[in-house]
């Protein structure tokens, strides 16, 4: 759960550690503090609590293929022709073996986001688990958990537990925080379960590198074990899911950052209706006005823009909505939509909530003179169009691997055995109870798993599918994804 960030300060490097928070729930408005009175969080905290969950994630142990350098292979394999066993030359002292990796666990929160089992957490908690289990705040209830999707760039990840009636979490208006609003982290840290802990909002727009960009920092603390879990305000809204902290020692130092909920709602809305997040590309590349002119400054340059706030345009990426909407190098970025931009923070955070065909009014200024155009968003691929993965949901089936008995019986070493047809494309594909899938795309089904991934990666959103009747006898089947 550790990332490697720079530069959070000049010449310092910081370690990341990714950690969270948990959520909540709200029936009434909370009671407002006096100007200058202390704030009583203990409303916050009841109402956020019953919407924290503790999620464990497992990787099974597994064999890999793995190269290693040998320093006598070139050495031995020349003169003595192999009689020692070794490669016959010519790859630079490499070979390959199998090594088994050992079995992994590993703890984080997520927020209870609809009654329905919906669950946010974050991309790290999740990422590469075999295994997920998720624990009730109120009843210490155990169940298995999904992924229904996940996005690495905003570190998101939305899960799924069947079950009904769970107390989702009110969710609020990130962009309605102000700094040095009080604020409540709930979580899981240092496996202290069902943890709350205070602080402030200390600033907005943070860019944090290369990943998650226009992020919510705060003092309140987090500890390894926050990970996925929820900021909330004094009334016990969800405002952002804590993602991580700078430290030194990876311990909590005052510095804990949150993906803002106007983030969240849109990738979970993506994940839900498409499959994958969508990018809307604005298509430039710049910096922050201030550090620009201080970099010119440096180089003995007197820069004038008529402004130090804003986004100084480097670069028009060809092709993109910013050159086809008229925009040049020397550009300054002052406004989206009327909402004013400042720093390259703010911008990613309203580029993170648009989708690929949107339009949008950019203000700016070019020779100190203050223009408008209209853009139409961009994907990375240079087209308006959003891409749609269909979720396994949408097949509307149940499976599960096949049985020693059925391997026995047909003969095979693997299969998914259709348990139930609900409805769905594998029903309207005529897929019936009792077919076994041992094969989508070319690809062997071994588990849901399996299956599921298939339908993430099907091309033209089609799924070709190979198997075999309880009887023996093979067959068939072709399943659209997507309605034409």
């Amino acid at each position: 759960m550790k990332k490697i960030v720079k530069n959070i300060f000049p010449a310092i490097y910081l370690v990341v550690i990714a950690f969270s928070a948990a959520s909540c729930n709200k029936t009434q408005a909370a009671p407002a503090a006096a100007p200058g009175q202390p704030v009583d969080l203990t409303y916050a905290a009841e109402k956020s609590l019953p919407s924290v969950v503790y999620i464990k994630s497992v990787i099974n142990s597994k064999t890999q293929t793995v190269e290693y350098s040998d320093p006598f292979e070139d050495f031995f394999s020349d003169p003595f022709g192999g009689f020692f066993g070794r490669g016959q030359g010519g790859n630079n002292g490499t070979r390959k073996r199998q090594v088994q990796t050992p079995k992994r666990a590993a703890a984080g929160s997520g927020v209870i986001i609809s009654a329905d089992g919906y669950i946010v957490t974050n991309n790290h908690v999740v990422d590469g688990a075999d295994e997920l289990t998720v624990t009730l705040n109120e009843n210490s209830k155990e169940y298995s958990a999904r992924i229904i999707g996940a996005d690495k760039t905003t570190d998101l990840a939305l899960i799924k537990i069947d079950a009904k009636d769970l107390p989702a979490i009110v969710i609020a208006n990130s962009d309605d925080v102000k700094i040095g609003e009080w604020v409540l982290a709930v979580g899981n840290p240092l496996g202290l379960n069902n943890t709350v802990t205070a602080g402030i909002v200390s600033a907005k727009a943070r860019q944090m590198g290369e990943g998650v960009a226009s992020m919510i920092q705060t003092d309140a603390a987090i500890n390894q074990g926050n990970s996925g879990g929820a900021l909330v305000n004094t009334r016990g809204e969800l405002i952002g899911i804590n993602a991580m902290i700078y430290s030194q020692t990876g311990s909590n130092i005052g510095y804990g950052f949150a993906i803002p909920t106007a983030i969240m709602n849109k990738v979970v809305e993506d994940i839900k209706k498409y499959g994958a997040v969508q990018r809307a590309m604005i298509g430039i590349k710049g910096s922050d006005v201030s550090a620009y002119v201080d970099a010119e400054k440096e180089k003995g340059n007197e820069v004038d823009l008529g402004t130090m706030e804003g986004i100084y345009v480097a670069e028009v990426v060809e092709d993109g909505a910013a050159a086809a909407a008229g925009l040049q190098k020397g550009d300054v970025i002052t406004a989206i939509d009327g909402k004013t931009i400042k720093r390259f923070g703010e911008l990613q955070g309203v580029m993170a909530q648009k989708r690929p065909g949107e339009k949008v009014t950019v203000s700016y200024l070019r020779n100190k003179k203050e223009k408008t155009a209209t853009l139409t968003l961009k994907n990375e691929q240079g087209t308006t169009k959003v891409v749609k993965n269909a979720d396994i949901d949408i097949l509307g089936i149940d499976v599960r691997p096949i049985t020693e008995s059925q391997k026995k019986q047909l003969e095979i070493s693997y299969g998914l055995e259709v348990l139930k047809v609900n409805g769905g494309k594998m029903k309207d594909a005529g897929v019936p109870k009792g077919f076994i899938i041992q094969v989508v795309n070319d690809q062997p089904m071994r588990s849901f798993d399996d299956l599921q991934q298939a339908v993430k990666d099907a091309k033209d959103q089609m799924l070709v599918i190979k198997g075999m009747y309880p009887t023996g006898k093979r067959g068939g089947f072709v399943v659209y994804l997507q309605n034409e």
